[in-house]
């Protein structure tokens, strides 16, 4: 493919009547990209004039996130910020959300990123100091509480969580209206904003010809969306759904920890917390009210759901390769009229991670029927459950917990012992059972929840009894 020397974030729309926001992008004034996010049709806030700044401080942010997918197909060596100019501390989060979030991009490409990202700042512009005159913050008896959701678990221990406490919970799902999304929507209770995204139809065509292609923080740009959702609808808060294994990398290369999931971590929680508060000057909180928890004390709550069982699917393969079956089809139903085993591939990380935290609380039986198949009798597997269980090469490259919570939830599901008998569970138990000193500890360790958390003292008191 052509080499590119600059990239130029362009500019971007917001119309407030259409309820339309326009992303432009371009390599070198050769090549340009336009994405567009239609946002929910429902009444936008009284308050958009007094809001006006931090709207467009959100929009800059937005639209700088948004470029990330544009910029990686060729990685120009200077950036051009058409829409807005940056402080210093602006592009010094915006570096390393860059460096960071494309982490898994550069290993798996080969890129050297070191010295790459460099966004253009001007030390003339002076820091956000002060909320505009005018600018009256909301003070609710119930708080608003927008959740983003993606069809998986995480998400609807969140909302559960927070359906006990006294906040008014709306949930919000990015890509369009999506039959798997509407039934969770539907079995929760609760209303459902979407959110379409069409990116550039340039960007598959530049791929189609051999663009630089990878995973991006996906996360960081749903982080920013939903903020600005929360502005122009009126919501207290985001209450995003990433546990606290989702800080710990997979490998580092090059002086860098690669995370998958690095916009999943604490890491980017605090940083795009301060930018919120110092860099758009909004009183909206943004938190992950999962943090203090492993991915194996979700499951276990979770678990005190059968409702959303045959609902869920977290298969990031089967969302990316094939559309999902309807729920409430004869292909997708289940007990609940949901997707059932249809949503799970059963061959990925996610499904095996998925499968084995589930199995140290849901009965064999009922787990099968939930995907479709037994994953522990499949021998194909192995290779990946010793990856999973941090015995061969390096935790995959998928939103999955850490070696320690796999290995509790084995030895939890050893304890249950309806797998017992089966190729996954008897290979956990010749190869490392015998080497854990102290299984109950790590059991005890892993479930226990965590301190290091971003949750705001009113929402920790209302979703924890504190």
């Amino acid at each position: 493919m052509k080499p590119y020397s600059v990239f130029h974030f362009s500019g971007y729309n917001w119309i407030p009547h259409s309820k339309k926001v326009v992303l432009r992008y371009a390599l070198d004034n050769a090549i340009s990209f336009e994405e567009t996010l239609i946002l929910p049709d429902e009444p936008l806030t009284k308050h958009l004039e007094e809001r006006s700044g931090m709207i467009e401080r959100t929009l800059l942010a937005l639209h700088i996130i948004g470029g990330i997918s544009y910029y990686k197909t060729c990685l120009p060596k200077t950036m051009h910020m058409g829409s807005g100019k940056l402080t210093r501390q602006e592009g010094n989060f915006w570096n390393s959300v860059y460096q960071n979030g494309l982490g898994q991009f550069f290993y798996e490409n080969e890129i050297d990123f070191r010295g790459l990202v460099n966004f253009p700042v001007d030390d003339k512009r002076k820091p956000l100091t002060a909320k505009p005159p005018n600018y009256q913050p909301r003070i609710p008896a119930q708080p608003r509480v927008l959740v983003p959701i993606g069809g998986g678990k995480d998400s609807m221990v969140t909302l559960e969580l927070l359906k006990k406490s006294a906040s008014n919970v709306t949930l919000l799902r990015m890509g369009g209206s999506h039959p798997i999304i509407d039934e969770l929507a539907h079995a929760s209770g609760l209303p459902l904003f979407n959110v379409k995204r069409l990116l550039s139809g340039n960007l598959f065509d530049l791929n189609a010809d051999g663009a630089l292609n990878g995973h991006v923080p996906i996360t960081a740009y749903l982080s920013i969306l939903s903020v600005l959702i929360a502005q122009l609808y009126d919501f207290d808060a985001v209450a995003i759904s990433a546990e606290r294994s989702a800080s710990e990398g997979n490998l580092v290369w090059k002086g860098l920890e690669i995370n998958h999931q690095w916009s999943k971590g604490l890491e980017f929680e605090k940083a795009f917390r301060r930018y919120l508060k110092e860099c758009i000057g909004t009183d909206i909180q943004y938190f992950s009210a999962l943090r203090p928890f492993s991915e194996l004390k979700i499951a276990e709550i979770f678990s005190q759901y059968p409702q959303y069982f045959d609902r869920v699917t977290s298969c990031n393969k089967n969302w990316k390769l094939k559309k999902l079956p309807s729920p409430g089809s004869n292909a997708a139903a289940g007990p609940g009229g949901g997707v059932g085993g249809g949503g799970w591939c059963g061959t990925c990380p996610k499904c095996a991670f998925v499968f084995a935290i589930l199995s140290a609380f849901i009965s064999k039986d009922r787990l099968v029927k939930m995907f479709g198949k037994n994953l522990f009798d499949n021998t194909d597997l192995l290779p990946l459950y010793r990856e999973l269980l941090g015995i061969e090469k390096f935790k995959p490259f998928e939103c999955v917990g850490s070696p320690e919570e796999t290995k509790a939830a084995f030895l939890l599901a050893e304890k249950r012992g309806d797998f017992n008998d089966s190729p996954v569970m008897k290979m956990f138990q010749t190869e490392i059972r015998k080497t854990l000193l102290d299984p109950e500890t790590l059991i005890e360790k892993t479930l226990k929840p965590s301190a290091e958390h971003c949750i705001p003292e009113e929402f920790k008191r209302m979703i924890f009894g504190e």
